[in-house]
């Protein structure tokens, strides 16, 4: 595994716990972090499951399916800590997300751009 590839989990695991002695909402840093990288380890053993699939369209459903499921579990993990939490928990978990998506599209975009002029040469 490209280590690239798990730079934001890598980011996540490193300052979640910074965050939260800095003051952030322990909860809510804690529900993100859990919530990004559950999500994220689900990406890999669907995208590695995907790959065994001979059918490219089962392939294709089983990564659309997978990103729409991973998309449900972090915004309800969001909503819930939220909700059962406070406002400023629910506000820190999505920070955190958002701050770890970001990475994660910038560096899958920079990985796969590479990947193709290596495979091109």
């Amino acid at each position: 595994m490209n280590a690239v590839r798990m730079l934001d989990v890598l980011l996540v695991l490193v300052t979640a716990p910074v965050v939260a002695i800095a003051g952030a909402p322990a909860l809510g840093v804690l529900v993100g972090a859990a919530a990004w990288i559950v999500q994220r380890f689900a990406a890999l053993a669907i995208e590695a499951r995907a790959k065994q699939v001979e059918n490219v369209r089962s392939a294709v459903t089983m990564n659309l399916a997978g990103a729409f499921g991973r998309a449900w579990i972090v915004g309800l993990a969001i909503l819930l800590v939220g909700t059962l939490g406070s406002r400023e928990d629910g506000l820190a978990a999505a920070v955190l997300v958002l701050v770890a998506f970001t990475v994660y599209l910038a560096t899958s975009l920079a990985t796969r751009s590479s990947s193709r002029r290596s495979a091109a040469a």
